[in-house]
């Protein structure tokens, strides 16, 4: 029999899920799970993501790590730096441990952890190969687990949950309405994810270029800018170099 795929489109509906035998793909394409991947392509030893600002200050003088995160789209009060993949080139990030907080993608990371989930990894479209080729090796129960916007549903991160079924469902047993909506949204959009979204009107599309981040956008939305798997294991995500 083929495993399960589930995907929750909000953090508010995970507790619908049984996260405790699947493997949990936490989703915040913009901008947390792409970040994850850039600096974990780009060296990082380790990313440590954490659920509030005071928590990330203090691990991060504990172990003399980079404290970075955002609430609401700016560098959080107290921290260093922010949340764009942009900041963490291999010349500034490798070697290090990145300590990192954001407005959904940690929150719900944590979340997951609360309820018992098997195993976590994060995606987005910079590691989206990366993603796909572990859960079709691994072939366990699946739950995507969209971010969204403090808890309402957004269209990137339902996006890339539909660009995951696209490429790997037939593996899958898929009986999940929010699966075949979130396929159904791809497919509508893979031509220009970018176009799409500023078509729309995507409210976090719309956010971002507000503060001018064009170019995290479309960075974010580029397929395997960072091609690397981070796995989440006592308290931090590393990469996964098997796959």
């Amino acid at each position: 029999m083929k495993p399960s795929l589930y995907t929750s489109l909000s953090p508010a509906l995970l507790p619908l899920y049984d996260v405790s035998s699947s493997i949990v793909v936490i989703i915040d394409v913009l901008r947390a799970t792409s970040t994850i991947a850039t600096a974990l392509y780009n060296g990082a030893r380790c990313v440590i993501p954490v659920d509030s600002v005071a928590k990330c200050i203090e691990i991060g003088r504990q172990i003399d790590g980079i404290t970075a995160g955002e609430r609401d789209g700016h560098i959080a009060e107290g921290l260093e730096h922010g949340n764009s993949p942009f900041e963490y080139p291999r010349e500034f990030v490798a070697g290090k441990t990145l300590v990192l907080t954001t407005t959904n993608g940690t929150k719900l990371l944590h979340m997951a952890l609360e309820k018992g989930a098997q195993q976590i990894v994060t995606g987005a479209f910079s590691n989206l190969d990366a993603v796909c080729d572990y859960l079709t090796r691994k072939a366990q129960p699946v739950v995507l687990g969209c971010s969204a916007w403090k808890d309402r549903v957004n269209i990137e991160d339902t996006l890339m949950a539909g660009a995951i079924i696209n490429r790997i469902g037939s593996a899958f047993d898929i009986n999940c309405d929010s699966s075949k909506m979130a396929e159904t949204l791809y497919k509508d959009a893979k031509k220009d994810l970018y176009g799409f979204m500023e078509k729309k009107r995507a409210s976090h599309f719309i956010r971002l270029s507000g503060y001018g981040l064009q170019e995290d956008i479309r960075y974010c939305l580029t397929s395997n800018a960072a091609n690397v798997l981070p796995v989440y294991s006592e308290g931090k995500l590393t990469s996964d170099l098997t796959i």
